[in-house]
């Protein structure tokens, strides 16, 4: 019998972050810190507008680019948030999730054999996704000591005459690094001399500590060369909704629409119609989910600098990337010793490419209860790895 596989889908590597969360659900007594899902409900309003939906029997297709009211409130929300003006009917699509939005969009603008920079630690489904578009990942490894931002330095090393797309992925998964304004000026002006796309992941954008998020679509010239992807899992806790955007010029969003007709036809509408009242009406849910996630950020940070464990500090995303180098083992090897040992599910930040090696990835999307108890035993591990050393 032939082959049955693709043998480009096959090299494709698992995603390292599930390995862990499986073992963890099958583990009495075991707390996991490694899935990026919040731990508050859809708030009760929000929800309420879907069930509503449904009792009225709004349960048919959407246009393929999602509910017309949807894609206004969204234009309204990036005028608001980022000072963006957006035309609802052509530049505007409703997605399944964020990470659709990141697929058809590399689908839809990548040739064979483009290169798509792709700058690491960061979220999983970036360089996938570009391979199964035809494009060439180029990873950027990020650093500690730049607190893992993107520098134009760095984004000029990496271009050739084949580089098309950048990815921007800020505030960063698994990092929890972003990016000020006066970062995103200074590799805007490379971005415009080398003429890149940018996709620019702004999933987080809510879930800033430092200041308020700046899209760099905001900047001067660079809405017309900007997809801006976003979506309503993290900010609005709304993670099994699986409900995206993306916002980008006209022609892209037009080619990105075609491949979703085709895939998908529409997102689910239930989720179309919450999504409508989590953005009239979500602004204040959002701000005390925030305010939990800061509290949990500062704690972490804090006990990190009790147990002298080395951790720059993040101020995006609900994500915390200490060093575990001083041990001497691989993440993988720390991950794997401290669920084993301790009962404690963390995900390797390998998962998130190989500069992500000497790093963990813990997610404060947990109750602070949970995260006092996983840092308890965080500290007793540590301990213990520092007496075998002696």
């Amino acid at each position: 019998m032939r082959n049955m596989l693709s043998d480009q889908v096959v090299g494709l590597k698992p995603s390292g972050i599930r390995k862990f969360f499986d073992i963890v659900s099958e583990m009495k007594d075991a707390i996991s810190l490694g899935v990026g899902e919040p731990d508050f409900d859809t708030p009760w309003h929000i929800r309420d507008e879907g069930i509503y939906s449904l009792e009225k029997g709004k349960t048919f297709y959407t246009s393929n680019a999602g509910l017309k009211e949807l894609r206004e409130e969204i234009c309204n929300y990036m005028k608001r948030k980022n000072g963006l003006e957006y035309d609802p009917l052509k530049e505007v699509l409703i997605t399944v999730g964020g990470s659709e939005a990141i697929d058809v969009g590399l689908r839809a603008v990548i040739n064979p054999g483009d290169e798509v920079l792709i700058p690491q630690p960061s979220y999983v489904s970036y360089e996938p996704c570009a391979i199964l578009a035809g494009a060439k990942p180029v990873i950027i490894d990020l650093k500690a000591e730049n607190e893992f931002r993107l520098t134009a330095k760095e984004i000029e090393d990496a271009c050739t005459e084949k580089t098309k797309v950048l990815i921007l992925p800020f505030p960063n998964n698994p990092t929890g690094a972003i990016m000020e304004r006066k970062d995103l000026e200074a590799i805007a002006k490379v971005i415009i001399e080398k003429d890149l796309l940018v996709m620019s992941d702004e999933i987080y954008a809510e879930l800033t500590y430092k200041g308020e998020h700046v899209s760099i679509a905001s900047l001067p010239g660079m809405q017309e060369r900007t997809i801006l992807i976003n979506g309503f899992s993290k900010a609005y806790a709304m993670t099994g909704w699986r409900l995206g955007y993306a916002c980008g010029p006209a022609e892209i969003i037009a080619q990105m629409t075609k491949i979703h007709q085709f895939a998908i036809m529409c997102a689910p509408t239930t989720s179309q119609y919450a999504a409508i009242e989590a953005l009239k009406n979500g602004d204040n849910d959002v701000a005390e989910m925030k305010t939990a996630y800061n509290q949990r950020r500062r704690f972490l940070m804090n006990a990190f600098k009790e147990m002298g464990l080395e951790c720059f500090e993040p101020f995006g995303a609900f994500y915390v990337f200490p060093c575990i180098k001083e041990f001497g083992m691989t993440s993988e090897e720390f991950a794997t010793r401290f669920l084993e040992e301790e009962k404690v599910a963390a995900v390797p930040g390998t998962a998130f490419g190989n500069s992500g090696e000497g790093f963990l990835r813990i997610s404060y999307a947990y109750s602070i209860d949970n995260l006092r108890e996983a840092i308890g035993r965080l500290d007793r591990f540590v301990k213990k790895l520092r007496a075998e050393k002696k």
